[in-house]
């Protein structure tokens, strides 16, 4: 067993196929199958269950993913030891969820690329909990998303403040009407959901007409309609304000409050390309500090 199998173990685990696998890793898919025989052989253990949805893992199966991830981390942190001293490269990994994408990390990442131009980069979007799950298992170097977070496994940093708003169609509105009309949100498992749905428990609303919406602008757009109104970070909505397509509420306290942040793996060390990252985002909040 060598640290190409456990790639591409790791790879079958992750996608649940062959051929899937055999897609990310741009691999021949009778390699993969053939490379994946021969690890359980060696083994001497059944590490995927078959059948015609795909392959998930035996206990087995996650056990080794376990360690798979764990050595193939260290390897490439290895690798990136001997570039200390050196420009940064490579790939750098990121999250971020939905509302701080545009908003934050886009512009510091056309920043990043001006000073370091050797690392290429990737961004996922998605919900707290989904992107944290995915740096605790290494599937991304880090990931900016709401705050705070606290877990023996990750690293937090905060970026910046928000503010929870109510936004609706352009014009004059009360809020208490507002929080009858049916409410667009991201898909469950949104943090600033859960603070918005706490409020309108707060305001008596107890049966949620809920509408999912897969991105901001789909939300935006809904909410500039008429379809309903929404519960959204103010720097996310602060460009549709200004244009006339919908108008801002705002929120008592506590639940205006919304805290941003950056989180990565305690076991990844901030060196190279994220401890390019992080440096940048502490020297742009100790700016924002001072002005």
């Amino acid at each position: 067993m060598d640290a190409g199998d456990l790639k591409i173990f790791q790879a079958v685990a992750r996608e649940g196929s062959i051929s899937k696998a055999a897609l990310a890793l741009n691999y021949v898919q009778s390699n993969v199958t053939t490379r994946i025989k021969q690890l359980e052989d060696q083994l001497q253990v059944l590490l995927f269950y078959r059948s015609n949805r795909g392959m998930s893992l035996t206990p087995a199966g996650e056990n080794l993913l376990g360690y798979a991830d764990r050595i193939l981390q260290l390897l490439s942190e290895a690798e990136q030891a001997t570039q200390i001293g050196n420009p940064p490269a490579g790939m750098l990994r990121l999250g971020a969820i939905e509302t701080a994408a545009s908003r934050f990390l886009t512009p510091l990442l056309a920043e990043y690329r001006l000073c370091y131009p050797e690392v290429q980069h990737s961004l996922t979007t998605g919900g707290t909990h989904e992107l944290n799950q995915k740096v605790i298992k290494h599937e991304l170097n880090g990931a900016v998303i709401y705050g705070p977070v606290d877990h023996p496994e990750l690293n937090y940093m905060k970026v910046y403040d928000d503010e929870l708003v109510l936004i609706a169609e352009p014009g004059t509105h009360k809020m208490h009407d507002l929080l009858r009309k049916p409410m667009l949100f991201f898909e469950v498992g949104c943090t600033h959901r859960e603070q918005a749905e706490a409020f309108l428990q707060d305001q008596g609303v107890h049966i949620l007409k809920v509408m999912e919406y897969g991105t901001l602008d789909t939300i935006l757009n809904g909410v500039s309609a008429g379809l309903g109104v929404s519960l959204l970070p103010r720097s996310s909505v602060t460009r549709a304000e200004h244009r006339g397509e919908v108008a801002v509420l705002s929120l008592p306290d506590p639940y205006r409050r919304l805290e941003v942040g950056f989180v990565h793996s305690r076991s990844e060390h901030q060196y190279g390309a994220l401890g390019a990252l992080v440096q940048m985002m502490t020297n742009q909040k100790t700016r924002t500090i001072k002005e």
